[in-house]
């Protein structure tokens, strides 16, 4: 445990309320604004993106801008606006479309999927192993909790694959976790939706994507047609390579600590908001870095509040850093490189017994 003395819960969960409670009153037209400005701006580099890739036959360039353009597109719909909105971030703002009940995201994942497995499991049962399906995705040895199997030798490829097909990673998540094609069922499982409808959600929603990114709008472009299919390819790619990057980053570093299920029964708040601490870990940057991460580069600030607009995790971090040290609580932060080398030290030091 990176504590250094006996922690107050219950002065943590309430300077950690008030926190919250702060920002909360602050809301409105400035949070409502912002992330209308960044749908805009998501929207401009998406359509940009898709008419320069036509255009890469006057110029090779131009297609390598419209690259980059699209893939910050997905990145941004997908990070800063998506993944925030799904969290109900926005919900106070009444508006139809940015609504964590109606808004879907372009990625291969189905967003109800996203929101059980992720924003409901995770974000309840961060780090508790045999709660939480996301620490290591059922893929990936991330500590001496689990066995070790003769698989994890190569898992530092399965990493590699995983980032390259990230999105199809989130999507099939749930259903791996469920055992709907491989593996035994397990007899204590509840579950909440039937296999039927996670399967027919799943190839509906990648069905979609597919068609639209890999037939649909190459298909527009007529003689162009490969220029806009390696255009999107090349698009997806560097998005499920970012944002895998930035999860990986926010949830596994070598210091982020995992908790059994006993130790968590009958939590209270200052004990929940005290494992959402050790159980996540931040990554320093620019303005323009934290928006490209959806401010997930605030991971502790958005496992301690989920719901708050992330764009608020900036404003509080010196706050909640002021805390953790109050208590003596491990502020996980460091630079991306160092972050990032971390987690490669963890994914590759539990490939072994």
């Amino acid at each position: 445990m990176k504590t250094t003395k006996t922690v107050n819960f219950e002065k943590l969960a309430a300077q950690l309320d008030s926190v919250k409670a702060d920002v909360k009153s602050k809301l409105g037209e400035q949070d409502a604004k912002y992330i209308r400005r960044v749908i805009v701006c998501q929207r401009v580099f998406e359509w940009s993106g898709r008419i320069l890739l036509m255009l890469g036959f006057i110029q090779p360039v131009l297609w390598l801008v419209g690259v980059l353009s699209l893939a910050t597109a997905k990145i941004l719909d997908n990070m800063e606006i998506g993944h925030n909105v799904m969290h109900g971030q926005y919900d106070w703002m009444n508006d139809k479309y940015i609504n964590s009940k109606s808004y879907e995201w372009d990625i291969a994942c189905d967003g109800a999927s996203w929101n059980r497995v992720h924003n409901y499991e995770h974000h309840t049962y961060t780090n508790i192993i045999g709660k939480d399906r996301d620490f290591g995705y059922g893929l990936l040895r991330l500590s001496n909790d689990f066995r070790w199997r003769v698989k994890n030798l190569w898992q530092f490829v399965t990493y590699l694959l995983l980032s390259v097909l990230f999105q199809w990673g989130v999507s099939y998540h749930e259903m791996a976790a469920e055992r709907v094609f491989f593996g035994k069922k397990k007899d204590d499982r509840d579950y909440k939706v039937p296999h039927s409808e996670l399967k027919k959600r799943f190839f509906s929603k990648g069905t979609r994507q597919l068609v639209k990114d890999y037939l649909l709008f190459p298909l527009i472009a007529g003689p162009l047609f490969l220029w806009v299919l390696a255009g999107n390819l090349a698009a997806n790619l560097l998005r499920n390579l970012w944002t895998s990057t930035i999860i990986f980053c926010g949830h596994f570093t070598g210091e982020v600590e995992t908790f059994n299920q006993q130790d968590c029964e009958n939590e209270s708040q200052g004990q929940w908001y005290y494992r959402q601490a050790l159980g996540s870990s931040n990554i320093k940057g620019g303005n323009l870095f934290h928006v490209m991460t959806g401010h997930l580069s605030y991971q502790i600030e958005h496992h301690l509040f989920p719901d708050l607009p992330a764009k608020r995790y900036r404003e509080i971090a010196p706050k909640v850093q002021a805390i953790f040290r109050e208590h003596g609580i491990h502020y996980n932060t460091g630079g991306f490189f160092r972050q990032y080398f971390s987690v490669v030290k963890r994914i590759v030091r539990y490939s072994f017994p």
